[in-house]
């Protein structure tokens, strides 16, 4: 049941164009979520989600020309990923990514692991209670149950509060992925130690960076410039290790924008996504390494 006292979210834009260049076969977009009416919301939710269908998501992907997709567990979901596995079900292309507890049954594990999911989501931004908090030592319980499936750990975190991130988790036996290019705000700068110790992780081979939602952590809106230094600074240390995704459905509460930062923004069209990717990356060799070998790699497509 959603509650009447949480904002809405803002509905995606249900006209995604095409974007300026081909896209190659077997891309894959690894970064949407599902919003399906009818299955419980956590009370402690931040928002009501607008919702989002499974069959919204393939016409979005068929029209941009992406095949394969990747869902990733909402946190108004909580650990119930059955909105998220119906989803999946129905449709051969797709993995996922769960949300479970830290001591979460092996049984668990390969019950999700037969439905294609492929890694587990650890989000610290978007909470009402443990915003910011990373609990290591949970974290290397799970990091060692999950380790024998293959599957890596996804971080939505922002990078710069964690200045000794790649001394924290690098020795753990599985690789991480982070959201939004690390989610760090541009005022903040590339210099800062997080998202420097983000960058030795790539190249040590223990992250992924997902080329995702520039909106988020823009103070300028589109077309997102000013997160074009970062884009590039991730691209210098490890295109091998970068992946791109959508974001979609671009959830946000109204009113209010990204980072409160705007009022009431317009959403993003998945076709204007996908060119800023085209602009940071235009070179078509590095674009099919990060949109279908890297994310082959990472997600266990075959």
């Amino acid at each position: 049941m959603s509650n009447p006292d949480l904002p809405l979210s803002a509905p995606h834009d249900p006209h995604p164009r095409k974007p300026s260049v081909a896209v190659p076969a077997n891309a894959v977009d690894t970064h949407a979520h599902v919003l399906l009416p009818g299955y419980p919301l956590l009370p402690t939710g931040l928002y009501t989600p607008a919702p989002a269908l499974g069959e919204e998501f393939r016409h979005m992907l068929d029209t941009i020309g992406v095949k394969r997709g990747v869902l990733v567990q909402p946190s108004i979901y909580a650990f119930d990923n059955s909105a998220m596995l119906d989803v999946m079900a129905k449709d051969k292309h797709l993995h996922g990514i769960a949300v479970v507890p830290f001591d979460v049954d092996v049984k668990e594990i390969e019950r999700l692991h037969s439905k294609g999911v492929r890694g587990v989501r650890l989000n610290i931004v978007d909470l009402k209670f443990g915003k910011g908090k990373l609990d290591l030592e949970a974290l290397r319980k799970l990091a060692k149950t999950i380790q024998p499936f293959g599957w890596h750990a996804e971080f939505l975190m922002h990078v710069d509060e964690f200045p000794d991130l790649d001394k924290q988790i690098g020795d753990m036996p599985i690789a991480f992925s982070f959201g939004h290019l690390g989610y760090v705000y541009p005022d903040r700068g590339l210099e800062t130690a997080g998202f420097k110790a983000l960058l030795r992780l790539m190249k040590d081979g223990k992250a992924w960076v997902k080329l995702t939602a520039p909106y988020r952590t823009s103070a300028k809106g589109k077309p997102w410039t000013d997160i074009d230094a970062y884009a590039q600074a991730l691209l210098d240390a490890a295109p091998n290790r970068l992946i791109w995704g959508s974001d979609w459905p671009h959830i946000w509460p109204q009113p209010g924008g990204p980072g409160g930062k705007s009022k009431n923004p317009p959403m993003p069209n998945d076709g204007d996504l996908f060119d800023t990717f085209v602009r940071w990356v235009p070179d078509e060799k590095v674009r099919k390494r990060i949109l279908v070998d890297n994310p082959a790699e990472l997600y266990d497509f075959k």
